[in-house]
């Protein structure tokens, strides 16, 4: 049996408060996954094709989109990784304040993996991050990396 490589996450959200909250479920948690986080959807590609300061950064396991971005907006960020076979089957998860239908279809369209509302309550935020990540990396089977 081949030892599972480490999981890990990339959080794409432009709220430092949110981004406070996905850290300490990570941290408090122990979902076993490393996090790494960026602020926009232009930073969130150049993560994700190892460009400027990211061209170290490992290929993640599950991602977190925010919908509302700056610079390049969520949809923008999930086709582009839809369309790339390199990321194609990396799981995206659009987790945004959005509850809109028009959203919630066009980010299904775009290929996105699921669409879950941001719970404005601490406790479902927790309970949602623990069972999104707990899917994606302990259930489910991922197909492995590309170099």
């Amino acid at each position: 049996m081949h030892p599972m490589p480490a999981s890990s996450v990339l959080l794409v959200e432009d709220d430092p408060g949110d981004q406070m909250l996905v850290r300490e479920v990570f941290e408090h948690h122990g979902l076993g996954a490393a996090l790494a986080t960026v602020d926009d959807g232009e930073e969130a590609l150049d993560y994700l094709y190892r460009q400027g300061p990211h061209s170290l950064a490992s290929r993640p396991s599950l991602i977190l989109l925010d919908l509302n971005l700056p610079k390049v907006n969520g949809r923008e960020v999930l086709e582009r990784i839809k369309a790339d076979p390199e990321l194609a089957s990396i799981p995206v998860v659009v987790l945004t304040t959005s509850d809109a239908e028009e959203d919630i279809v066009r980010m299904y369209s775009a290929h996105a993996n699921a669409y879950v509302p941001k719970p404005i309550d601490w406790d479902q935020f927790t309970a949602a991050v623990q069972h999104i990540t707990g899917f994606y990396l302990e259930i489910a089977r991922l197909p492995a990396p590309v170099a």
